[in-house]
């Protein structure tokens, strides 16, 4: 298998990525064939899978401006995966030029290719961390130097939690994250759910078992677990709902949206 150029060296080509795979699903160039053929085989179960993602981003880039509406200018993405269009600090900068973004990803091509993307841009940064060890992510040089935690910061935690399982402890994770963070802070958040796929738990539970296949399960949360990761915040209106509910920037009815649109939960919380 030929390694593109843009490929770190020593990372496995021939293993998929779940941030790959994203990238793919969002029409993007890095990833790999055996990324793609992982992504294919999800989208045999659940053929939706793109229309959820592009949900997801649109979700996350109206989080990020209603952030800067409530005054926040530095915002701190962990596993924020491949840079893709519309991404945190292009959509950050242009409503506040002055705002800060620290990137925070454990995928070799992810961080490589950040890097390329983020060259020359003196207020974003990518950081080589694991969301399984916040401590290494608060204390991460790129990050401290970037970011004052003194103040308040939004945390993106977008599309991620649903790949830690269980016994890595996420809910402690994310509380250890939110003790860190200055009172005023926002959380903004999405996770994966069985509530709302137009299908049958059984059919999803295909693309369920692809991703177990490669390694990286995908923990499919309740409404209320999910919920959960909020301890600690209070909720912004409308709290946690399917993504295209969360503050729509037009008054497009559901019916014209596409159902796998509304699959999975996403929200934002903010430290008193």
């Amino acid at each position: 298998m030929e390694r593109p150029a843009w490929a770190p060296q020593g990372i496995d080509i021939s293993v998929p990525s779940v941030s790959r795979m994203y990238d793919f699903y969002l029409g993007g160039s890095h990833n790999f064939e055996v990324d793609r053929e992982a992504a294919r085989k999800a989208m045999e179960f659940l053929p939706g899978l793109p229309k959820i993602m592009q949900a997801n981003r649109a979700f996350m880039r109206r989080a990020v401006r209603y952030a800067v509406d409530q005054g926040i200018d530095q915002f701190l993405d962990i596993g924020s995966g491949i840079p893709t269009f519309g991404n945190v600090h292009e959509v950050a900068q242009a409503a506040h030029p002055g705002a800060k973004v620290g990137y925070v990803d454990h995928d070799p091509v992810a961080v490589a290719h950040s890097q390329a993307v983020l060259e020359g841009n003196d207020r974003a940064v990518i950081a080589a961390a694991d969301l399984r060890r916040p401590k290494e992510i608060l204390a991460h040089p790129e990050i401290t130097g970037l970011l004052d935690l003194e103040r308040p910061v939004a945390l993106l935690l977008v599309a991620v939690l649903h790949f830690i399982e269980d016994a890595d402890d996420p809910y402690g994770a994310v509380a250890e994250l939110r003790e860190a963070l200055a009172p005023g802070s926002l959380v903004i958040l999405t996770h994966a759910a069985y509530d709302g796929i137009p299908l049958s738990r059984e059919e999803a539970d295909g693309t369920v078992g692809v991703y177990r296949n490669i390694r990286n399960p995908l923990i499919m949360r309740t409404h209320e677990e999910i919920a959960g990761f909020f301890e600690g915040y209070e909720m912004v209106d409308p709290g946690l709902v399917s993504m295209p509910e969360w503050r729509p920037e037009t008054p497009q009815s559901p019916e014209q949206e596409d159902p796998y649109a509304f699959s999975g939960f996403g929200g934002v919380g903010r430290k008193a």
